[in-house]
């Protein structure tokens, strides 16, 4: 099986050899180098072609987004980003992602030498997917104006809708694409799930609230879904949708994770299967793993579904989409570009 080449960037010493040495450990990895700033990571990335690069959020000389948007121009390669908690850190983290990063660690927020370890098999297992990733849709032109004209009737909406997407690596640049493209009157509430830890969803939601014409928040426990407003699930807790009085309503759920996540694709769409007052639309996109289809099962079973899947071609990881595809309940396979004009066009039938 081919080695994966990986490249370091962290202005820590302490940082770089924890990081080097746990790679190191995994029999695929090889750390070829480490570069102390975005600088230095640029100069290596020329010299040494590395399959993957690990890089710090906050840098002095160059700072990691300036340096992600440098590589993603000049060197494209699956970049992992590694970052801090506060909110700060996640506000950049979640920027990074806008950019072209495929995936990103959190730097354990407690006593560092303790805490290192419970972030090791994360990082080897984003740094391992991140090698599989497509770099051609990270760094492909996106449509920068609505793909929606608002003309909409009223009376081409026989039944309320929602709109359930999940998501997974690369998934903070799709769902901009695609909640951007959205109209405003749109006449379904979205709810989204994005894998990501406690505190980054926040983050994620404030940014696409202030690039998107709909409004994007994160998921309140009990609050009524609206329409033209997407909901992305907190990290750390599933979001489950119940009907209750004659509407919709976002519910938490803390049972086990699935599958390693919580908030868990499955767990949405499941939830989902028991609403029988509109109709339903799923969205799988790009995300490693399976999460989503044995949930979207269950959501066909149910009926008044309609599934879209990204496709090949736009899907940072196709693992999710693929994994839906190939069970035989997705009715739409488009790109990423076209996925918003499916969701509007499936609402008005």
């Amino acid at each position: 099986m081919k080695t994966i080449k990986v490249l370091v960037v962290d202005d820590s010493a302490f940082m770089r050899k924890w990081i080097s040495d746990f790679l190191s450990e995994h029999p695929r990895l090889e750390v070829i180098g480490t570069a102390r700033n975005g600088r230095e990571a640029l100069e290596k990335i020329a010299a040494l072609r590395p399959d993957v690069v690990t890089l710090d959020v906050e840098m002095p000389v160059m700072n990691g987004l300036e340096t992600l948007q440098r590589i993603m121009r000049d060197h494209p390669v699956p970049v992992v980003m590694v970052s801090s908690t506060t909110t700060e850190g996640a506000e950049n983290t979640i920027a990074a992602m806008q950019y072209g990063a495929v995936d990103f660690v959190a730097k354990p927020s407690g006593p560092i030498s303790l805490d290192l370890y419970k972030v090791k098999d994360e990082l080897i297992g984003k740094v391992l997917h991140a090698s599989e990733a497509n770099v051609a849709a990270l760094t492909a032109p996106r449509r920068q104006h609505p793909s929606w004209r608002p003309s909409f009737k009223a009376a081409a909406r026989p039944q309320q809708a929602i709109v359930a997407i999940g998501t997974s690596t690369g998934g903070p640049r799709a769902l901009e694409t695609v909640l951007t493209q959205l109209p405003p009157d749109l006449a379904a509430p979205v709810v989204a799930v994005q894998h990501m830890p406690k505190g980054f969803t926040t983050s994620l939601a404030n940014r696409l609230d202030a690039l998107a014409a709909i409004t994007v928040k994160e998921a309140e426990d009990g609050e009524v879904l609206q329409n033209g407003t997407a909901y992305i699930a907190p990290g750390g807790v599933h979001l489950i949708v119940r009907e209750e009085g004659g509407a919709l309503k976002a519910r938490f759920d803390e049972s086990p994770p699935r599958a390693g996540h919580r908030p868990a694709v499955d767990v949405l769409f499941e939830s989902l299967a028991a609403i029988r007052l509109c109709r339903k639309i799923a969205v799988i996109m790009t995300g490693m793993g399976s999460d989503g289809t044995a949930g979207l099962k269950k959501l066909k079973e149910s009926g008044n579904t309609k599934a879209i899947a990204e496709a090949r071609e736009t899907a940072v990881v196709f693992g999710m989409p693929r994994a839906a595809i190939e069970a035989g309940v997705v009715d739409v396979i488009v790109p990423l570009d076209s996925i918003a004009a499916a969701i509007v066009q499936l609402i008005g039938e």
